[in-house]
């Protein structure tokens, strides 16, 4: 009788331990991606990148959990891109093309000056097609997928003095981004260009090694360059064009219920931040202006920075292998 009822015990425990075993654990299947920002979450980047990630927790199933971690604790935007490239430590992020440069020759096109004519017509690139090769490029060369261009804000010369023509263009001496184009671009309008650190550059114009630089509204009242460089320039010489980015590797270890939330998240989450991009932009000039912590000028020779664009436009196309993606996005109308 004792053996019988200790067999039967055995066998109970046996078969709940097996019923634990085999039963799904939500914790143990969540997939954890982790995504990585140089700013804080009043920022549009980590707004569009929190949008994404409630999006592919949402098209997943909820088999994907998503940390997003902000004011560079991950490091800065180039250490994203080599995370994201070994497929560890950072999954995704939003930033700069052009600070992919060292991983991918075509990278930075979409921040050359004056390739989208104004906002319109960027959005019409980005939703349009008119990138679909630029996004296979940038992978094939970086191990890095373009889910989505975000985008929109209007990038200014801000500096310490005001800049409204060419002749007081020349020899602006400004922090331009690190891409080589950048500088060749800026040489070619009559600027001394210097490659600075993001983080460096406030001190840079602070003590002298720099006059100002190029940047969106947002970025200059999150990094109070107005405090360093109060004369905002409306040489309106760049539509940002932001990518949100995911590690290739990382992305094909994942189920494929899990890529198709991301692929789709990412084209959503691109689209949100253009709206948000633009809206944020414009009201932050209008307050920074308001508040008389810029003064902004017209900048009467645009037109004359457009013609000066042109052929350097044309090489770099040319060096790089992408006068089809340059002639496709001249063509959207």
């Amino acid at each position: 009788m004792s053996t019988t009822i200790h067999r039967r015990n055995f066998l109970k425990t046996a078969a709940a331990g097996a019923a634990v075993l085999s039963a799904p654990s939500f914790a143990q299947e969540r997939i954890v991606l982790k995504g990585a920002t140089y700013f804080n979450n009043d920022h549009s980047f980590n707004r569009a990148m929190l949008k994404f990630g409630e999006l592919v927790e949402q098209y997943s199933g909820a088999k994907v959990k998503v940390d997003i971690h902000g004011n560079g604790e991950l490091g800065n935007e180039r250490d994203y891109i080599k995370f994201m490239g070994q497929g560890i430590s950072v999954d995704f992020a939003m930033l700069a093309a052009s600070n992919l440069s060292n991983v991918s020759k075509v990278a930075p096109l979409v921040d050359v000056p004056f390739l989208f004519r104004d906002r319109e017509h960027f959005r019409k690139a980005a939703e349009g097609g008119a990138l679909d090769t630029y996004a296979e490029i940038v992978e094939r060369q970086s191990g890095i997928m373009v889910l989505g261009l975000g985008g929109g804000a209007v990038r200014n010369i801000v500096a310490n003095r005001p800049v409204r023509s060419l002749a007081e263009l020349k020899g602006l001496k400004m922090r331009v981004l690190g891409a080589p184009i950048q500088a060749k671009m800026f040489a070619a309008f009559g600027v001394n260009p210097s490659v600075i650190a993001y983080s460096e550059t406030f001190n840079a114009i602070q003590s002298a090694v720099v006059d100002g630089l190029e940047n969106e509204s947002p970025a200059i009242e999150q990094m109070k360059f107005y405090e360093v460089a109060g004369e905002l320039s409306q040489t309106q010489h760049v539509v940002a064009a932001r990518p949100l980015l995911f590690s290739s590797k990382r992305f094909r270890t994942l189920p494929p219920q899990v890529q198709l939330a991301i692929r789709r998240a990412g084209k959503e989450a691109a689209a949100y931040h253009r709206v948000l991009d633009v809206t944020e932009d414009d009201d932050k000039l209008r307050k920074l202006a308001a508040d008389r912590k810029l003064r902004v000028h017209s900048f009467g020779e645009r037109d004359k920075l457009v013609q000066l664009a042109q052929p350097v436009w044309a090489e770099y196309a040319k060096e790089i292998g992408a006068e089809d993606i340059l002639a496709a996005v001249r063509a959207v109308k």
